[in-house]
């Protein structure tokens, strides 16, 4: 992420911080919808890669599995530590495009939440390949599908990010992204979570 980034997401926490509830029961009721055809519940470790506030991470925790949450904006965290339980979450300040301190495969699943529309796309394949790299089971992108709607358009247009070329090619940037010349991952499948998200779930290569 960068450095101008963060600094706006130290920012705006505090205003992410009022939204923590709503968000946590959104997660929850998409966890549980896409139960029958991805069940998180079958596995133990996750992490939660770009926590912000840590409303995924809550949740997670809730439902029982083991939880690291991690964010290169300090006040996000500082947000999601003092919320009510959240004291077994470990949260770890960290940036995925600089490389994460893990080894290969120390989590079941790596899980990104509306993180990677936000990145440029060589910093999407960078943080891809490292989700792949210390995920056992599975990464999860959680973000846009092609629905757009107006005002979304515009909040991404005036953040600048890169949310126009992600939604069209997210699926092809998850099949062809490339690390040390072999594939991140051996499948990629798409599970529709509400009218403009989907999860994109994709199988690391275990060798």
């Amino acid at each position: 992420m960068a450095k101008e980034n963060k600094g706006l997401f130290n920012r705006i926490a505090p205003a992410y911080g009022l939204f923590y509830d709503i968000q946590k029961k959104s997660y929850l009721n998409i966890i549980t919808k896409v139960r029958s055809q991805f069940d998180l519940l079958e596995y133990k470790s996750i992490i939660d890669v770009g926590c912000g506030t840590g409303a995924l991470s809550s949740v997670l925790n809730d439902l029982g599995l083991n939880v690291t949450g991690i964010d290169p904006a300090e006040k996000m965290l500082n947000v999601a530590r003092n919320k009510n339980g959240n004291q077994n979450v470990m949260f770890i300040k960290a940036n995925v495009l600089e490389g994460l301190a893990f080894p290969n495969k120390s989590f079941d699943i790596a899980i990104s939440s509306y993180v990677a529309h936000g990145l440029k796309q060589a910093q999407r394949k960078i943080m891809y390949k490292e989700m792949s790299r210390i995920s056992k089971e599975y990464v999860i992108i959680h973000d846009y599908n092609k629905q757009r709607s107006f005002f979304t358009s515009f909040v991404e247009w005036l953040e600048g990010g890169d949310y126009f070329h992600f939604i069209k090619n997210i699926e092809p940037e998850l099949n062809d992204c490339l690390d040390d010349l072999k594939k991140c991952f051996e499948e990629v499948r798409v599970v529709n979570v509400g009218v403009r998200a989907n999860w994109y779930i994709c199988k690391p290569f275990n060798s």
